[in-house]
């Protein structure tokens, strides 16, 4: 082999050697960046607040970095324990009736409390599911978030017997997209997680999770099937 040609190997392999490393590193220092970020963000809002007597710097020659994240997380598992009991649950009935005598702040805090609920609420089962459906034609199919059963006016004025409500989300951004009431028929559900979902959207088809494919079947014996 000439010396032109072992260089361009060499070259190639430094490459490929780099884009490995990049591929390493660089998901670690976005991780890294953002986790910070949001520390520094929450300490920034919640330590003025903490008295310097409980505020472990006013001890300490150096910052403490994480503490208000860690007092703020204890304090909304406090609001949270305190308003499970019927004195926690009037006194937020009686702050949510002075909201509703305030014409723009009501429709905020209504919108924003129906979408964390919704999220968050261990009994509901909004994007637990994603699944399959012909999308914005047929024969092609696009990835959709299960929500729940279509209900209310909607679910009464549409001519299926049974439909449910999905969200499309776009590429490579899955927080915008579009709501859908499609026939539950039409919708083949996937066994695939909703993160494993989330992360081909946002990839646009590079990621996708591994899938055991199916084997060749002899007559007379059961299917196996091997990861992919």
């Amino acid at each position: 082999m000439s010396d032109k040609h072992k260089g361009h190997g060499g070259g190639r392999r430094l490459r490929n050697y780099f884009l490995t490393g990049l591929i390493i590193v660089a998901p670690l220092a976005i991780t890294a960046y953002l986790t910070w970020t949001f520390i520094g963000w929450v300490d920034g809002w919640v330590k003025p607040y903490i008295p310097a007597a409980y505020n472990p710097e006013t001890y300490l020659p150096f910052a403490v970095p994480g503490f208000g994240l860690l007092t703020a997380l204890f304090l909304i598992t406090m609001i949270g324990f305190l308003t499970a009991n019927l004195v926690g649950r009037s006194i937020i009935a009686f702050g949510e009736s002075l909201l509703d005598r305030m014409p723009l702040v009501r429709s905020l805090y209504k919108g924003l409390k129906q979408i964390f609920q919704t999220v968050l609420a261990e009994q509901s089962s909004s994007f637990k599911q994603a699944g399959l459906i012909q999308y914005p034609r047929v024969g092609l199919w696009s990835i959709v978030f299960i929500a729940t059963d279509t209900k209310g006016e909607v679910d009464s004025r549409l001519p299926e017997e049974e439909s449910i409500s999905v969200f499309l989300p776009t590429t490579p951004n899955p927080t915008s997209g579009f709501l859908l009431f499609v026939p539950r028929k039409d919708v083949i559900i996937l066994d695939m997680s909703v993160e494993e979902a989330a992360k081909m959207v946002i990839s646009a088809g590079l990621v996708s999770p591994d899938y055991p494919k199916k084997l060749p079947v002899k007559p007379g014996t059961k299917s196996k099937t091997e990861p992919a």
